[in-house]
């Protein structure tokens, strides 16, 4: 692929001419396409293509009937139906014959190459804009007697060019509807496609299901029998079997096995990867760990720079703390330990397989294996001085 800059822009005729330096000699045939019609589909440039060689023709316009013009380039026809001309809407202010046509240029293109090359420097600049319009190939194509082809395409809603923001919503739009459709096609449910965002390279297995206000992005692949809940956003991430997203979920760049759950309102960050069977609660946050199968950590809850081994639960509250201003350091947690609430774990640290840490604990050096680890001041319970009370008496 080659890239080509116009600069300065002096309309369609010109980009081609600046283009053409790229094309090969040998070249026999030149398709051009609008850079603002991305919606344009294989079927529609095979079908201009097929046209233009069957009736070996100099130029074929591809075009579209609409029941308003708008400000596209109207098709011009003689009584016997072959195209004249493509006169634009902006010269054609003061002619509401031609204003009235309904048949549209699209802005794609198929030309005989040796043709083309010979004739783009005789393109006139528009004495209205000063550009130089493609359009004009025709005028020049009918008067050296050669054939100009018009193919009117059916696909309306994916030929039109986006000229505005509105337009560029309508498009949207059709792009969304046309990936869900294949969605449900393919055996997914989608509780309201009308609020359901798929990118284009988004896979989903059958019989999942998938909730309205749902955004799945990028390279994200998400499994059979899946439950997606509203208001979830996945980006890049891989979901097996069997996993259930809890309403208001984020999830990046992680991993997720069979029989996962999360949420509500949790937050995977890149290089979460929960084995099978884990369950992530409310406002957890996972980022750039692995925890094992079983592990729980049901809500309030920071895991970060951390590997977390089966079975182990993580009681509320909990934080890793991964950070010390300059590094990020890992913390290790081994199978069946069990973290008590409103605990930090300060990394670097190990706590080790079947050991308990006490709630409310800042744990700064390692637990052994099966040990109970516990940091706390002692509890004093002191008198009341009830100042304000004693006030109010003596008043």
């Amino acid at each position: 692929m080659r890239f080509v800059v116009q600069e300065p822009q002096l309309g369609t005729g010109h980009a081609v001419q600046v283009a053409m330096s790229a094309v090969s000699p040998e070249t026999q045939e030149v398709i051009v396409l609008c850079g603002d019609a991305p919606l344009i589909s294989r079927e529609s440039i095979d079908a201009l293509h097929e046209m233009h060689k069957y009736h070996r023709a100099a130029v074929t316009i591809q075009t579209v009937e609409l029941p308003d013009g708008l400000h596209y380039g109207r098709v011009v026809r003689d009584e016997g139906g072959r195209v004249t001309a493509v006169l634009q809407s902006k010269d054609s202010q003061d002619r509401p014959e031609i204003l009235a046509i309904r048949e549209i240029n699209t802005g794609a293109y198929c030309f005989t190459a040796p043709f083309l090359r010979e004739a783009l420097d005789k393109i006139p600049k528009s004495p209205v804009t000063g550009e130089i319009y493609l359009t004009d190939l025709i005028h020049l194509a009918r008067d050296q007697g050669r054939t100009v082809e018009a193919l009117i395409d059916p696909d309306v809603d994916n030929l039109l060019g986006i000229n505005s923001r509105a337009e560029l919503a309508a498009a949207t739009q059709t792009v969304k509807r046309k990936i869900n459709a294949r969605h449900l096609d393919q055996g997914v449910t989608l509780m309201d496609p009308e609020s359901t965002y798929i990118e284009t390279g988004v896979t989903i297995g059958r019989d999942t299901v998938i909730y309205p206000n749902v955004f799945l992005q990028g390279d994200t692949t998400i499994g059979e029998d899946c439950l997606i809940e509203p208001s979830v956003k996945i980006v890049d991430s891989t979901l097996e079997n069997n996993v259930h997203v809890k309403m208001g979920c984020v999830i990046t760049q992680s991993r997720l096995a069979a029989g996962v759950d999360i949420g509500p309102f949790a937050h995977l960050r890149p290089g979460a990867d929960l084995r099978q069977g884990v369950h992530i609660g409310n406002f957890v946050e996972v980022k750039k760990s692995v925890l094992h199968e079983g592990v729980k950590a049901g809500h309030l809850t920071y895991l970060g720079d951390a590997e977390v081994g089966a079975k182990t639960n993580v009681g509320a509250g909990t934080i890793t703390c991964n950070y010390d201003g300059a590094r990020k350091h890992k913390t290790t947690i081994e199978e069946g330990a069990f973290i008590g609430s409103n605990t930090a774990l300060v990394a670097p640290v190990t706590i080790g397989a079947g050991a308990y840490v006490g709630a409310g604990s800042a744990i700064t050096k390692d637990v052994p294996p099966g040990k109970l680890g516990i940091s706390r001041a002692r509890q004093v319970n002191l008198e009341r001085r009830l100042i304000g009370k004693k006030k109010e008496e003596e008043g």
